[in-house]
C-alpha cells in the first residue's frame, strides 16, 4: 500500500516527510496504458511525472489547506504538459500531454525547457472560495539564476519552497515502473506553520536561510540517499540509515488518517458541461462527423460517449427537459 510519514526532529527546527507510492502510483500508469487513444509513457515522461506525483504529496501533506494542490510542468518540447493533483486527503491523479516522440533518455529540459520556456507552476486551490476569491499560483522557471536549465525536478522544487515560504528545502524523488517516492526535509519557520501561499514570509525566515547549522547537516545526510536506495528499502530502513545519530519523532498513524490512493473526480455530468461549452453548432457537426461524441478522461481514461439523443439533451433548457419528461409520463 502507498504510505506517507512525517516527522521531526527533536530540538531541532528541522521536519521531514517521506512518500512510497506503490498502488496508487501503478493505477495511474494502468489507466494510461489502458487508453486507446494514447501511448504508453516513454520511461523518461514517466519517471517525470511519477517525481512530480511525490512531490505534491509531499508538498500538501506538508501545509494546512483544504482544497487540491496542483503542481504543473509545461513549456516547449516534446512534453507540452504534465500535471499532478492532489487533494488535501492525499487522493491523487496526474497525467502527461506528449506532442512529439521523446529521446530514451530524454532530460528534463529536453523533454519541456527548449530554449528555457519551460515553467513549473503550484496552484492551491481552495474547497470553499470567499466571493472573488481567486487559487493561488506561483510559477518559476525552468533554469537558475544564470539562465542555465535546470535537470532536476527537485532542484526546481527546491527554489520554489524558498521563494514562496523563504525556507531552506531539500527534496529527494525517484520513480520508475513500479514506485514513486520522495523524500522532504525542511528547516521550520521562524513562526507558524508556512504553506506554500507564502503566509509565511517574513525577514526573519529570509534572514536564516542557509544559516542554521541543525538543518544543513541534516540535508547533507538526506541528499546521500540513492535513487535506488528510495526506491527499493522500506521507510524504516531509509530513515535508520540516513538520521541513526539523531532522534526523532515520528507523527503515529491513527486509524482514519489519509493516505495517498488514486482517486479522479471526472463524472459524465463535467463532461455534459464542457460539451455544452463547445456550444450546440460544434456538437452538432462533431455528430455529423463521427456519429457520436466521445471524450476519454486525460486521468483514468474513463471513456464518456454521447450519441444524437444524449448530445441534443444536453441543450435542452432543464425547465424544459422537466416539462418534456411530464409529457412523456
Amino acid at each position: 500500500m502507498s504510505e506517507l510519514h512525517k516527522f521531526l526532529f527533536d530540538g531541532l527546527p528541522v521536519r521531514g516527510a517521506l512518500v512510497r507510492l506503490t498502488d496508487a502510483w501503478t493505477q495511474v500508469l494502468q489507466r494510461r496504458a489502458s487508453n486507446s487513444n494514447a501511448i504508453a509513457y516513454p520511461p523518461p515522461v514517466r519517471d517525470m511525472l511519477g517525481e512530480m506525483t511525490a512531490a505534491a504529496c509531499l508538498m500538501q501533506a506538508n501545509i494546512k489547506f483544504d482544497g487540491a494542490l496542483v503542481l504543473q510542468i509545461f513549456g516547449h518540447g516534446p512534453v507540452k504538459l504534465a500535471v499532478v493533483e492532489v487533494q488535501s486527503d492525499l487522493a491523487l491523479r496526474a497525467t502527461a500531454s506528449i506532442g512529439a516522440e521523446v529521446a530514451e533518455r530524454a532530460t528534463l529540459s529536453q523533454m519541456v525547457n527548449e530554449g528555457n520556456l519551460g515553467r513549473c507552476a503550484i496552484t492551491l486551490d481552495p474547497n470553499t472560495k470567499f466571493p472573488g476569491q481567486q487559487p493561488y499560483q506561483g510559477v518559476v522557471p525552468l533554469f537558475d539564476d544564470q539562465a542555465q536549465p535546470i535537470e532536476k525536478l527537485s532542484a526546481v522544487l527546491e527554489h520554489y519552497m524558498l521563494q514562496s515560504e523563504q525556507l531552506d528545502t531539500t527534496l529527494v524523488l525517484a520513480a520508475d515502473a513500479s514506485v514513486a517516492a520522495g523524500l522532504l526535509i525542511q528547516r521550520l519557520p521562524m513562526a507558524g506553520s508556512g504553506n506554500l501561499a507564502g503566509s509565511m514570509v517574513s525577514k526573519e525566515n529570509e534572514d536564516a536561510i542557509g544559516l542554521n547549522e541543525h538543518y544543513n547537516r541534516i540535508a547533507i545526510l538526506a541528499s546521500s540517499l540513492k535513487r535506488e536506495e528510495l526506491l527499493t528499502l522500506d521507510v524504516e530502513t531509509i530513515l535508520r540509515r540516513l538520521f541513526w545519530e539523531e532522534k526523532l519523532t515520528r507523527f503515529a498513524s491513527v486509524k482514519g488518517d489519509p493516505v495517498p490512493r488514486f482517486s479522479c473526480s471526472c463524472s459524465r455530468e463535467r463532461v455534459g458541461r464542457m460539451i455544452v461549452g463547445l456550444g450546440a453548432t460544434e456538437a452538432e457537426s462533431i455528430i455529423a462527423e463521427r456519429g457520436e461524441i466521445e471524450v476519454a478522461c486525460e486521468f483514468c481514461s474513463q471513456q464518456y460517449r454521447f450519441d444524437p439523443v444524449d448530445a441534443a439533451q444536453l441543450f435542452i433548457d432543464p425547465l424544459q427537459r422537466v416539462a418534456s419528461a411530464d409529457d412523456v409520463q
